[in-house]
């Protein structure tokens, strides 16, 4: 009797592996948590005692969305490998939202956000025929260069800082990545598979050699620690102060779908854009709303972890899932969060600036697939790759706009995604039906003399918009 041979991505792998691939994804994506929380303890001023906390909850809560995800209860993630954490924009937006109403108002926001989610899932998976293939491609990219840009400020400090460009900050950052480059040129099976990983503890051992690392503080707390509940108190719900976030998840979700489909291409799965995405945008939605409850910015999927998927080859689900419950004990044992919080910031960001290198060829493969032979298409790309990079590449620039609106122009994905799908709308949705002659209009309602206009037989097959965005038929090929 034969049995269909399992999925590389639904395999399970020996117990030794899948913890040591799944901490591979933990201290990739460990900075993420741990800046996000430095930012916000910085920016509101938070004790030490609850910045801890703090961590404690983005890394249990980045754990439980890495299980959901990877397992898939209930419909509840899309079970592909991915990882979850605090998310770059929602943390600039908690940030401004308690500066202006407070803390509490900021958790609310993150809940009504949350609970957005749900409610408004089902009319975004009605839109995303407007989303096909050169829309997330061109997202994919523009986020791509803004993560390699977050982290390369990991190495280098803000400009402005007093130690901005230090040079031994610069080695350890370059030292990361040619680690890591050596060891994947050098080894070969399973040591290659965790290149990353080991050029990330080759770097922090270098960093403690130079004295740029201490990880003795590790042995001054305690052995267990729990998040606590409502750190900032009661929240209170201002549905004017929510705003921008509410915004913002329109984008959250669009670039959710992406990395949908990147992750599905990545490890080989047909993926059903329809069904998997509005699953990943659930177990974001359920995640956050706990998150809020704790005290933590919106909770989204991980790039890098994409790209570590794609440069090591690991796909199996399984490995993440692993690295969720390694997040969940990072939250719960004092020791090992403080461990995690001293490694220094260039080590992080020289592993993560490589990682999302790749996230950026991603994006080119999606680009490579979207019909570049069409000159609408090769415009599409273009205007929206400008538009999406112009505030990433020239910060500050709309610094005259009011606040609201600054918040969502200065996110050069959101700008990026809204562009390209306006423009795939304007011309594969709308410029059909406007320039089609009355002929062809009653051509078209004629089944037995269908014909073609000389625009349609020039456009590549399934770009005109008539019969739904080609997204979710390109989403579904591996």
């Amino acid at each position: 009797m034969s049995h269909t041979p399992r999925h590389p991505v639904d395999e399970y792998r020996p117990l030794s592996s899948m913890v040591l691939f799944g901490l591979q994804h933990v201290l990739v994506m460990a900075a993420a948590p741990i800046s996000s929380v430095f930012l916000v303890s910085a920016a509101l001023g938070l004790s030490t005692e609850l910045s801890v906390n703090l961590l404690a909850a983005a890394f249990v809560l980045s754990g439980i969305g890495s299980l959901l995800q990877s397992l898939g209860p209930f419909r509840i993630g899309a079970r592909l490998p991915f990882v979850m954490l605090p998310g770059g924009a929602p943390v600039v937006l908690f940030i401004a939202i308690a500066q202006q109403h407070g803390a509490p108002t900021a958790v609310g926001a993150v809940i009504l956000t949350s609970v957005f989610y749900l409610v408004a899932l089902p009319v975004f998976a009605r839109l995303l025929r407007f989303f096909p293939t050169l829309v997330i491609g061109t997202m994919i990219v523009i986020v791509g260069v803004n993560l390699v840009k977050i982290s390369a400020f990991l190495i280098t400090g803000r400009p402005g800082d007093a130690d901005f460009g230090d040079p031994r900050d610069l080695l350890l950052g370059m030292a990361a990545i040619g680690f890591t480059i050596a060891f994947y040129w050098l080894f070969t099976g399973v040591l290659r598979q965790i290149a990353v990983m080991l050029g990330f503890v080759a770097g922090t051992v270098l960093a403690v050699s130079m004295g740029a690392a201490d990880l003795s503080g590790a042995t001054d707390v305690g052995l267990v620690q729990a998040p606590r509940p409502l750190p900032f108190g009661v929240p209170e719900f201002s549905l004017l102060a929510s705003v921008p976030l509410l915004i913002y998840s329109f984008a959250s979700m669009a670039e959710t779908t992406g990395q949908t489909v990147v992750n599905g291409q990545v490890v080989g799965k047909d993926i059903d854009i329809r069904r998997d995405a509005p699953r990943t945008i659930r177990a974001e939605a359920l995640t956050s709303l706990t998150g809020g409850l704790f005290g933590t910015p919106l909770m989204v999927c991980s790039g890098e972890n994409i790209g570590i998927i794609r440069v090591t080859g690991v796909r199996s689900r399984f490995v993440t899932a692993a690295a969720g419950v390694i997040l969940i004990v990072i939250g719960f044992v004092a020791p090992v969060t403080s461990l995690v919080s001293a490694i220094p910031a260039p080590v992080v960001g020289g592993s993560a600036v490589l990682v999302f290198g790749v996230v950026i060829v991603l994006g080119i493969q999606m680009l490579q697939r979207a019909a570049l032979d069409d000159h609408a298409n090769t415009f599409i790309i273009g205007v929206a790759l400008c538009l999406g990079l112009l505030p990433i590449l020239v910060p500050g620039m709309y610094e005259a706009f009011p606040a609201n609106a600054r918040i969502l122009l200065e996110s050069g994905v959101a700008v990026g995604a809204v562009s390209a799908a306006v423009l795939n709308a304007l011309f594969h949705h709308l410029r059909p039906r406007l320039y089609r002659t009355p002929q062809e209009s009653r051509d078209q309602a004629s089944p037995e003399s269908p014909r073609e206009s000389p625009e349609t037989r020039s456009r590549p097959p399934g770009t005109d918009g008539t019969e739904g965005a080609p997204a979710a038929e390109d989403a579904r090929r591996p």
